[in-house]
């Protein structure tokens, strides 16, 4: 059997949030490990979906790409600390990029991203910071530790060109700009919608087309397949991120 949705871009966050809260390798380092979470709109709702409660998410944003002309958006809420649990309660204190030092082989590091090459399953993260931000201050001890690096992004970050190529490109002076931010070539478990939707009900998923108006600017057009059980199942989880994120600007 098959239907088809659309989500935009805010459903389509908490669609992924819930596809990596359920995982099992989550669920196994929320039990018996670590899990650090990087800061971010998706992993704002990440963080939600893993502890079960409500948060300020203005504040567990670093970076914002904002439009250069009309309505910008007012994100002005105080900074909330970074959220790293072991064993499945919070350390007071502890930054994700100081986390990985305590971190182990089979913990979990989550981190959001600003491009993704599906088919070269690949992604990229703009990094202004002059040491490398979250992502140069950790993936060093990502990978010699074999943290688990889960990639939470969404289908409208998809790009059409290889990363790689496009990091070396973001490297090059910028005569107009001045100082651009560079692209973070970076690589481990992507989970976009087409995933989440396979965690959370078994559907194989494809994405037919995106973009839309009034409100839809960035949504994903989807063509769900599967049982329908599995797919009865995949509405009602897409009905509870409408439910959860209408009127959401962010």
């Amino acid at each position: 059997m098959k239907t088809h949705v659309i989500l935009t871009v805010p459903e389509s966050k908490r669609l992924i949030a819930k596809g990596v809260a359920n995982m099992g390798i989550v669920k196994k380092a929320l039990a018996e490990g670590m899990i650090s979470i990087g800061k971010g709109t998706t992993n704002g709702r990440t963080v939600e979906e893993i502890l079960g409660e409500k948060i300020d998410r203005g504040g567990y944003i670093t970076g914002r790409v904002l439009p250069p002309k009309g309505a910008r958006e007012k994100i002005a809420s105080p900074q909330l600390p970074d959220v790293v649990l072991k064993n499945g309660r919070q350390i007071d204190g502890l930054t994700v990029i100081d986390s990985v030092a305590q971190m182990k082989q089979g913990d979990v590091f989550i981190k959001g991203c600003n491009a993704l090459n599906y088919q070269q399953k690949m992604c990229g993260i703009l990094i202004g910071h002059s040491t490398g931000g979250t992502i140069g201050g950790t993936i060093g001890a990502v990978i010699s530790r074999k943290i688990h690096l889960i990639l939470p992004v969404g289908l409208e970050k998809n790009v059409f060109a290889d990363i790689n190529e496009l990091s070396m490109k973001s490297r090059e002076d910028d005569e107009y700009v001045g100082s651009a931010p560079a692209l973070f070539p970076v690589t481990g478990i992507i989970v976009t919608e087409i995933e989440a939707l396979s965690i959370l009900s078994g559907v194989k998923t494809f994405q037919i087309g995106a973009g839309g108006i009034a409100g839809a600017e960035g949504a994903v057009w989807l063509l769900i397949e599967g049982e329908k059980s599995q797919i009865e199942k995949a509405l009602t989880i897409i009905e509870e991120c409408r439910n959860l994120e209408e009127g959401a600007a962010f």
